[in-house]
């Protein structure tokens, strides 16, 4: 579906128009269309309804609270990374037990938690962390359940920062050391074994990476089960892409028809870990241009938002559209649009055709539902953006701007 359209030249989210939500709190902030968000998940969802399985929303995508709340309403688990990521799940009333804790480096303290709540399972990524793990699971009297995520030492295509699954990278153990592992780990009584678990990286715009990583596990599984080890989950990871400008990304229904068919007779659930493909297109940044200035015949775009309200195009030089929220006949240029941090790669397009504008028009940054605001800092003592919900004709601000006490809370004016 397309949640953001024009109805009369405005651009309108659902049926409401960005303008006048601009008008009533100002900008930059999000926008994110909940018909979208709530067909992305169904869509996903029912697409492996032939098989047993379990989609956990990555919640680094986008974990506000309103967004965990539709989600889990519509009956998903959740993939999170940290500690804080959990009490986010809890504190919008999910239960833990359908909680996927990954991340290469959890401590203590995260580890005690997720076992304390009785998390799904602990996606182990180390010898060392399933040591850790074992530890704490003994000093709690508790049996911790777990999955190693193997790293199936497959290329996915995709950006180097976003590239989680070869063996240079940080991340899980080689398919080499998996077996020995987990032989270890059926040994301990405070250890069970549920899963395993992959992760290959990010806006993957092919089905066949995932189709290679897939097999790798599936040799690994059949392995387990002639060692005796029995294996419930078959943890897929997510990273399925989405259309940022002229990518061709396979579909929920073709990503999960050759995951079904590569899974093939395994007796197992299927987890499966989509945060970008549910809500990356379901948001957009809206920001007001400030000015517009031209230096030895170049062209810049001068906007409110800037790299820390939206870090990817600075981070991984990746593209957003740019759309002008009143549509005009003042044609197009040739720009750089750019934000107010005093950073020269505090940009959001560079040398891009993009509409004529004037002070104080409306631009849309497209596309920036996954990894927006959750990136978002407070470099240069910038309260980060608000956040909107858009559900047909209603709108509500789901996180309100920050404001400048926020930022000092904690801070102290007494040196040494």
């Amino acid at each position: 579906m397309q949640p953001f359209s024009y109805k009369n030249s405005k651009l309108h989210c659902e049926a409401v128009a960005v303008s006048a939500l601009a008008r009533k709190i100002g900008t930059p902030f999000y926008l994110y269309s909940q018909t979208a968000l709530d067909h992305q998940f169904r869509s996903f969802d029912a697409a492996f309804a032939t098989v047993r399985h379990l989609t956990c929303y990555a919640v680094k995508a986008n974990s506000n609270l309103a967004i965990l709340s539709l989600f889990g309403r519509l009956g998903a688990g959740f993939d999170v990374v940290s500690k804080g990521e959990l009490m986010r799940v809890l504190a919008a009333g999910m239960k833990a037990g359908k909680v996927i804790f990954s991340g290469v480096g959890k401590t203590e303290d995260e580890i005690d938690f997720g076992l304390q709540r009785g998390i799904l399972q602990f996606n182990v990524e180390s010898a060392a962390e399933l040591a850790m793990v074992e530890a704490r699971a003994q000093a709690l009297g508790k049996a911790a359940r777990i999955a190693l995520r193997v790293n199936p030492d497959v290329e996915s295509g995709t950006h180097p920062y976003i590239s989680t699954g070869t063996y240079h990278h940080k991340f899980g153990v080689p398919v080499s050391d998996a077996i020995e592992m987990y032989v270890r780990a059926r040994r301990s009584r405070h250890l069970r074994i549920t899963g395993i678990a992959c992760h290959i990286g990010s806006q993957i715009t092919s089905v066949k990476p995932f189709e290679n990583a897939l097999l790798r596990m599936k040799e690994v599984f059949l392995a387990l089960r002639a060692h005796g080890i029995e294996v419930r989950h078959l943890d897929l990871g997510g990273g399925l892409g989405i259309v940022y400008s002229d990518e061709k990304p396979p579909g929920a229904d073709e990503y999960a028809r050759a995951m079904i068919a590569a899974v093939g007779d395994l007796d197992c659930t299927l987890i499966l870990e989509p945060g970008r493909a549910i809500v990356g297109n379901a948001g957009i940044l809206v920001t007001r241009v400030v000015l517009t200035k031209q230096t030895g015949g170049k062209n810049f775009i001068v906007v409110d938002a800037g790299m820390n309200d939206l870090m990817r195009p600075s981070l991984y030089g990746s593209y957003h559209g740019i759309q002008a929220v009143a549509r005009s006949n003042r044609g197009t240029c040739r720009a750089d649009v750019v934000g107010p941090i005093c950073e020269s790669g505090d940009f959001f397009a560079r040398d891009r055709e993009v509409p004529v504008v004037k002070a104080n028009d409306l631009l849309a940054i497209m596309s920036a539902g996954a990894y927006g605001f959750a990136l978002a800092s407070n470099y240069n003592t910038r309260p980060r953006p608000a956040e909107v919900m858009v559900c047909a004709r209603k709108a509500r601000i789901i996180r309100k701007r920050e404001q400048f006490r926020d930022l000092i809370r904690g801070e102290s004016c007494n040196p040494f």
